[in-house]
């Protein structure tokens, strides 16, 4: 029985940071730099953090890591899925992490940006731009060796 559910964790795991992955490519190619365009009114549409994000990582890809280190921690498995799924697990807290500790906040900083010089922003949103591209890096990493957690060993 607990086997069965880790089962079911770890699919909805790897489905949840597939489309994380995913989204996290196209926001970066094609939604970020419509934000890049204006600062700070452009950084609100698309509003893709609450019509998207919240609905596919900042509350299930969230839980899935917890559900997923209770597994991994308590569930009889074989050693290698233990080691794949736990590595794809503490990449994903890492970038669960930065998000929360740094990508939601600077971002929100930055919508509200209306009384810095328009230059500030923009560097700032620079620097956010390349880290972004770090946590998609993180999250694709993840997704691989979630994967491979699924593998025959």
């Amino acid at each position: 029985m607990q086997a069965d559910i880790a089962d079911v964790v770890l699919w909805l795991f790897i489905f949840i940071l597939g489309i994380a992955t995913g989204a996290g490519i196209y926001e970066a190619r094609i939604v970020v730099p419509l934000w890049g365009s204006a600062p700070p009114q452009s950084l609100h549409s698309p509003d893709s953090g609450r019509r998207f994000w919240a609905f596919f990582t900042t509350v299930p890809l969230t839980l899935l890591v917890v559900a997923g280190a209770a597994a991994v921690l308590i569930v009889p498995m074989d050693e290698l899925r233990r080691l794949w799924w736990g590595i794809a697990l503490g990449l994903v807290a890492v970038e669960r992490i930065a998000t929360f500790a740094y990508f939601i906040p600077a971002i929100i900083r930055l919508q509200r940006a209306e009384d810095f010089a328009w230059q500030d922003v923009r560097r700032k949103f620079a620097v956010w731009r390349v880290l972004n591209y770090g946590r998609i890096g993180l999250t694709l990493i993840a997704w691989i060796a979630a994967l491979k957690a699924l593998m025959p060993h």
